[in-house]
């Protein structure tokens, strides 16, 4: 019996490995996009319901990140559009808000659900700043890494069962496992960390959407400079899923030709 169950994790495992058109790379996507994006929705929904929202109307920090969104955002259906790609933003319905949170974190969940928390805009000091935030967050969900690591999770955790299968029968461990994959809140006691390579392809695509949106993509050295040192001994909730290091803006000064050439032409 466990030789069969192996057998059905491993055709499942390989099954659901599917080129990405973004990164180039194959990766574990066992959850349809649509699928996510409907869980989306209603995470993103309660969420907002449950935490104080900044209205962009009253509040500068709140439009700003409207502004920024908007800016990364067109940016981005023009990049794809004219690389004949625009199923990589299907179902995108975008939304960005502001919570008053103290805590140093930001998160964009499947179809466009961007969430910057207030505690993070003293460290990022500037537009171009948060631009950088805002989009290695939208790369991560452009990219596809949160169904990555879900799919990952749902194997290890929960043998691999559908999405639906596992709301129906284990909702709040589903539940605990999208808003892990996606960075959501620290109250959840843990985690799952981007993987190095994950954060290197964020790091790389969110350095050129900052670009595209006008945005000075060498603001982000500074930025995760700032981010590294922000905590002393205790890092940013940001940092449990972002690991900084020497090596990361070694790769950062690698991209930034390529980056400062999309802000040239922005």
């Amino acid at each position: 019996m466990k030789k069969v169950l192996g057998l059905l994790l491993i055709t499942g495992f390989l099954a659901g490995c599917a080129l990405n058109l973004v990164t180039g790379r194959k990766q574990l996507n066992l959850v349809p996009e649509s699928e996510l994006q409907m869980m989306a929705r209603t995470e993103y929904g309660k969420f907002l319901t449950e935490n104080t929202v900044l209205s962009p109307g009253s509040n500068q920090d709140a439009a700003m990140v409207a502004r920024v969104g908007a800016k990364i955002s067109g940016a981005i259906k023009k990049y794809y559009d004219a690389k004949g790609q625009t199923s990589i933003l299907e179902g995108y319905t975008w939304e960005f808000n502001t919570v008053s949170n103290k805590e140093a974190n930001a998160w964009c969940m499947p179809g466009g659900k961007v969430v910057v928390y207030s505690g993070i805009l003293p460290i990022t000091q500037n537009e171009a700043g948060l631009a950088i935030v805002m989009g290695h967050e939208i790369a991560h969900a452009i990219a596809k890494h949160g169904n990555e690591r879900m799919s990952q999770a749902m194997v290890q955790q929960m043998g691999g069962v559908a999405l639906q299968v596992g709301l129906a029968q284990q909702p709040q461990k589903t539940q605990d496992l999208f808003l892990m994959s996606y960075g959501v809140g620290s109250q959840l006691g843990a985690m799952l960390p981007w993987s190095r390579q994950q954060e290197t392809e964020a790091d790389k695509y969110g350095l050129i959407f900052a670009a595209m949106a006008g945005y000075n993509p060498q603001e982000a050295i500074a930025f995760w400079q700032r981010m590294s040192s922000a905590g002393g001994a205790s890092p940013p909730e940001f940092l449990s899923t972002h690991p900084s290091d020497a090596n990361r803006l070694k790769k950062l000064n690698q991209f930034m030709p390529e980056a400062m050439k999309y802000y040239a032409g922005s």
